[in-house]
């Protein structure tokens, strides 16, 4: 019997792995290099704004001390911890507490209840997308907090903080169109989960019951939650570079 031909390892980020294992799609190599692809996502205003904040004259730093020794070495863990926090008490991704009798909970709990019963993915597509912007928005402010704080500091921290500045401007919209489409592609896992799912019930003609028959969903409810969690590390790198650069500054 011919084996089946095996996928060539996915390199990158825990996150491209993750949804490269979770997909039936190869993921070819990108065919031009990072330097490249930038060259193409970022047009001329961005470009000639990235220009004169890495070859102008940055504003005078402000030089406090205090500041720069405040810089919270934990700023990005508590961001992170927050974040992965929501993820996990969503009712979306939570772990589901199977009750013998019905339990009155809030809202979300409620609509999470109904998607499991119906096995409708599109409760868990809100949810991811909500989740989203919720990590978007978290980590915009964390970053526009270094910056600020980078500003403090010496002149090619503030450099950095411009420079920064630009690059989130300019690759924000790119960022969110490639994010969006993780949604999309969970949802064809979310089909394949739930049709071998089908496909075993019906093969052993058995009258389970509705928990061992929802075994596919819980599964299906941890990768998304594993997904999630690798994009927020994706999120943060930009954020932890920032800190990096402040802890330098504090500890020199």
């Amino acid at each position: 019997m011919m084996e089946a031909p095996r996928r060539a390892p996915v390199r990158g980020p825990t996150f491209i792995r993750v949804l490269a294992r979770l997909t039936a799609a190869d993921v070819p190599p990108p065919p031009q290099s990072l330097s490249d692809q930038l060259s193409q996502w970022i047009d001329w205003t961005h470009a000639v704004a990235l220009s004169t904040a890495l070859d102008g004259k940055p504003p005078a730093p402000l030089l406090d001390d205090r500041i720069l020794s405040s810089a919270d070495e934990n700023e990005c863990a508590r961001v992170r911890a927050a974040l992965a926090a929501a993820i996990a008490a969503d009712p979306a991704f939570a772990a589901p507490k199977r009750e013998s009798t019905p339990v009155s909970i809030g809202n979300g709990a409620t609509a999470a209840s109904a998607a499991v019963k119906s096995a409708d993915y599109a409760f868990f597509r809100q949810r991811y997308q909500a989740m989203q912007q919720a990590m978007e928005a978290g980590v915009g402010r964390l970053r526009e907090r270094l910056r600020a704080m980078l500003t403090h500091g010496t002149v090619e921290m503030a450099r950095l903080a411009a420079v920064d500045a630009v690059m989130e401007r300019a690759l924000s919209r790119r960022e969110r169109s490639l994010l969006s489409g993780s949604p999309a592609l969970l949802a064809d896992h979310f089909e394949r989960l739930r049709q071998a799912a089908h496909e075993a019930q019906t093969q052993a003609r058995d009258d389970t019951s509705s928990a061992a028959s929802d075994t596919w969903l819980d599964v299906f409810r941890k990768d998304m939650r594993n997904v999630l969690l690798a994009e927020l590390d994706v999120r943060l790198q930009p954020a932890e570079g920032l800190l990096a650069a402040l802890r330098t500054a504090s500890h020199g």
